[in-house]
């Protein structure tokens, strides 16, 4: 299988099951972001995070895929790409409710930054924002599972108690916002 095809050269590309849509459609910024995301947590993966936290983000990097295939669909379960459930938004909560236990309680709001890792997933969470924004920005002119939205939002959240919970174990203190 060869790398590059051509067929995108005239600033299209295809989707699967689907027509050919320009490269600047709203699914396909929705499906580059995730994607993107997907290419930041393999980034904090490389850096100083604990085994407990890279094999969650591992699984999530799969979960990414999956979101990824059904963005990239026009019709997903004629095609059968909506793997994601409620399932996964619930292991999401579980993570976030699981991590949040054991760090200081928010007064104020904190600082993105860190160390690599940590700033790396505050970084993470903002393109993870960004992907749900153009989700909801997708579902204006075509349906979006309520399911991706959920699963994208309670990402975030985590994203953002990963990168506390990574900063707290490598002794990284956090900068509150000052007003």
């Amino acid at each position: 299988m060869k790398i590059y095809t051509r067929t995108g050269d005239d600033g299209t590309t295809g989707l699967f099951g689907g027509p050919r849509v320009p490269k600047n459609d709203q699914r396909i910024a929705a499906y580059g972001t995730i994607d993107e995301l997907n290419s930041l947590i393999g980034l904090a993966r490389s850096l100083e995070v604990s085994a407990e936290i890279d094999a969650g983000l591992a699984r999530i990097q799969h979960e990414l895929f999956a979101v990824g295939a059904e963005l990239a669909t026009p019709e997903p379960e004629s095609h059968h790409t909506d793997f994601l459930t409620d399932h996964q938004v619930g292991r999401l909560e579980l993570e976030i409710d699981r991590f949040d236990t054991s760090l200081p309680e928010l007064k104020n709001f904190i600082l993105p930054g860190g160390g690599q890792a940590g700033a790396t997933l505050h970084v993470a969470r903002c393109v993870c924002r960004r992907a749900e924004r153009q989700l909801v920005t997708l579902g204006e002119t075509a349906p979006v599972r309520a399911a991706l939205m959920q699963y994208v939002n309670r990402l975030s959240d985590l994203l953002f108690v990963l990168a506390r919970a990574t900063n707290a174990s490598n002794d990284c203190l956090e900068q509150p916002w000052e007003k």
